[in-house]
Formats: structure tokens, sequence, C-alpha cells
């Protein structure tokens, strides 16, 4: 068996065209651009990169981008006090705080400032505690991104036994809770979760979320399973360079899975698309509107 890959790449760039469109329609219909404002602290080369990606995506959606970019000696109170503004900024529909943070601002304390109505990124426990009971919330994006490529080799997940490696506030627990509203019977796997390599020969939708380089291996997988690999680790390679590489071994995946996603090329692009996608709800959620259909 040689296991279907699934280009994120292409997936992500046809779901910003469609938020592209949808941004045009309320743009028309409603008089309303939505608008992002990322916020960074510091001069983190990786976080300046995906700042540039994520301003660049906004930019080419037809929505407005408010870039922040604030030193590293920056006071949490400062922080704070530009997070109040753009609280109360009716052209700001989605505030996002790149992290991390410098060790002198309380991380948690600055991403809980912010209004749970432009909250982005997904972390705030108001829009966890929605997603938790089935309400409408703005969910972190990598989940969602996650959840979307799955259902393009699986349309309907309803039934499928899930296993998601890994119990992070940020991947794990709100995947799990994206997989239940979808019908799947989920199983959350860990560190000490007993004989690991069996709960996940079980899964017919398996999410790796660990960040721990090719811990999956092939063995480990169900025969045409759909694995979508969320980890990104960095590794040693030829000539003294480095690699990208999943927390999936990802020849062997080949080799078994029904279908996998690549490092890189998988679920990264889909999570700036997420964004993007985050903006609009947040847009269309403060008019009073119903969720975009992209």
């Amino acid at each position: 068996m040689t296991a279907t890959i699934i280009d994120g790449k292409a997936i992500a760039q046809e779901l910003r065209g469609n938020i592209a469109k949808a941004a045009a329609q309320l743009a028309k219909e409603h008089g309303i651009v939505p608008g992002l404002a990322v916020v960074l602290v510091g001069n983190d080369p990786a976080s300046e990169v995906y700042v540039k990606s994520k301003s660049k995506a906004v930019t080419e959606a037809g929505m407005k981008s408010f870039d922040h970019k604030l030193p590293a000696d920056t006071s949490q109170a400062d922080l704070l006090k530009l997070i109040e503004q753009l609280n109360a900024d009716k052209s700001v529909h989605g505030i996002l705080v790149q992290l991390p943070l410098p060790s002198q601002i309380d991380s948690t304390l600055v991403l809980n400032s912010i209004d749970p109505g432009k909250d982005v990124d997904g972390f705030h426990p108001v829009n966890a505690g929605r997603l938790a009971t089935g309400q409408r919330a703005l969910v972190p994006c990598t989940p969602v991104g996650s959840v979307i490529l799955a259902k393009t080799i699986n349309p309907s997940l309803a039934g499928l036994d899930a296993v998601v490696i890994g119990r992070s506030n940020i991947v794990g627990k709100p995947l799990a809770q994206l997989l239940l509203a979808e019908n799947c019977t989920v199983t959350i796997a860990h560190s000490k979760t007993k004989d690991l390599k069996e709960v996940c020969r079980r899964a017919d939708l398996l999410f790796a979320a660990v960040g721990r380089p090719e811990m999956v291996r092939g063995d480990w997988i169900k025969p045409g399973a759909t694995v979508i690999d969320v980890g990104i680790n960095r590794v040693p390679g030829e000539g003294g360079k480095t690699r990208l590489v999943g927390d999936v071994n990802y020849k062997e995946a080949l080799e078994v899975a029904g279908a996998v996603t690549p490092v890189p090329g998988g679920v990264g692009p889909m999570t700036i698309a997420c964004v993007i996608l985050n903006t609009l709800r947040a847009a269309c959620a403060s008019a009073g509107l119903p969720e975009p259909k992209v």
C-alpha cells in the first residue's frame, strides 16, 4: 500500500480563496471589512517569519492587517494597554498575540485579556468553554485545520475511532472536542498512556501532536488509517544542516496508512488559513451575522 498524500498547501490555498470570496461578499452586502491585529513582542526570527506570512495572507484575502511590533523589553502593563485599545477598536475583529512572549510578561494574563470575540487563536477560557459545550466559538487554528484535512479523505467522520496523541490546550484538547462534534469516538493519548502503540493501532483517524520527532512508527498505524501529523521538529540533516520532520515516521507511514499529511506542507499551511477564517468568523459574529460558508 502507498498512502494518499494529503496536500495541505493546496487545500489551504483553496480555503483561502473561498475566504476571500466570503470577505468580499461581507464587504459588499454589509460594509464590513474584517481586520486582524497581530502583536509581536521582541525579535524571535521564527515568529517574525510567521507573522509576516499571516499579514500577507490577511491582505491577500481582502482584509485589513494591523501589525504591532514591540521591543523585547516592553512591559506587561504596556502590552495590556495596547490590547485594551485593540479590544475597543471596532475596525479590529481579530487580535493575535504571537507566542512566545518575553519572560517579564505573563502569557496567560495577556491572552486572557483579549476580548473572547476577537480571540482568533481560540485560547481564551471563554472560547474553550463554548467549544466544550457545543456553542459558537473561536477555536484554535491548528485543530480546525487538522479536521478539515481529515475530512478531505472522509467527508463524514461519524462513527470513526479517533486517537489524538497529545493533551495540550492549544491542540490536543480542542481537537478532541472538534472530533466529538463530528461524532467520532475519541481517545486522548499521552505520555502516561499504557501501551500507546496498541491504542494508536485501533485508530481510523490518528492525530499526532506531541513534539517528538518521528515517534509514531509504521507499526503503530492501523492499515488504511488517515494520519494527520501536527508535529514540526527540526532535526540534524546532511552537511551540518537541519531538516523538518513531524511526529510520525513519514516513510513508514506511507507504506501502511490510507492517507497521511507530509511535514512540511501538511497541517502548517492550514493553520495560517484558519487564522484568516477565524478573523472572518469574528467579523460576522460581531455584526450578529450567521457563520460564513466557506
